[in-house]
């Protein structure tokens, strides 16, 4: 009875062990749905670089880096970097403007293993400021002069195509009131 009982459990147990094992198995390639598919995906280090110069002199270079999967299904990546300036509108009535840098960038692989690029570039800086007369409504405090922030601005939609590892001089533009010059530089690196 007790050997019949044994042989009775060993026969469950193998049992439970054969359909765990066939649960376990991965459908074969062919088996496999077109939509379980993986589709390729390549990681890029893209740089952005704004460059001001006064003629020749270079005043200020700002870098960017954002990673950006080229994949074709329209992924993007965003870098929004700045700080909100005070802006007087009026009795008593302030308003904050954001200023600074946003880029915007989608990739995919082209035939021939470069990649397009799609950058939405937008810088924006306070430089300067030119004295408003304000009325600040208190009583006890005469209207005065309240300096108003000059506020310039950047802006570009690019669409590239660059190898790996290659940098390019992608905009070139000059401020009609300040005469200085601005360049953007854009390189692409696939992240190993």
């Amino acid at each position: 009875m007790r050997r019949t009982a044994n042989a009775a459990l060993l026969l469950a147990a193998l049992m439970i062990a054969t359909t765990w094992v066939s649960a376990q198995e991965k459908p074969k390639s062919d088996d496999a749905a077109p939509e379980a598919r993986q589709t390729e995906t390549t990681p890029l280090k893209v740089s952005v670089t704004f460059t001001e110069f006064e003629g020749d002199r270079k005043v200020k270079s700002l870098p960017y880096t954002i990673i950006v999967i080229a994949d074709g299904n329209n992924s993007k990546s965003v870098v929004k970097m700045g700080s909100r300036v005070p802006v007087y509108v009026g009795k008593e009535a302030w308003q904050y403007l954001d200023v600074g840098s946003n880029i915007d960038c989608q990739a995919s692989r082209t035939k021939d293993n470069k990649f397009d690029l799609r950058l939405s570039l937008d810088r924006s800086w306070v430089e300067g400021s030119v004295a408003i007369p304000a009325d600040f409504g208190a009583a006890t405090q005469p209207p005065g002069q309240f300096p108003e922030p000059i506020v310039r601005q950047f802006r570009s939609e690019l669409s590239l195509t660059l190898r790996d590892g290659q940098s390019l001089e992608s905009s070139f533009a000059t401020d009609p009131l300040s005469g200085k010059v601005f360049r953007v530089e854009v390189s692409l690196n696939i992240v190993k």
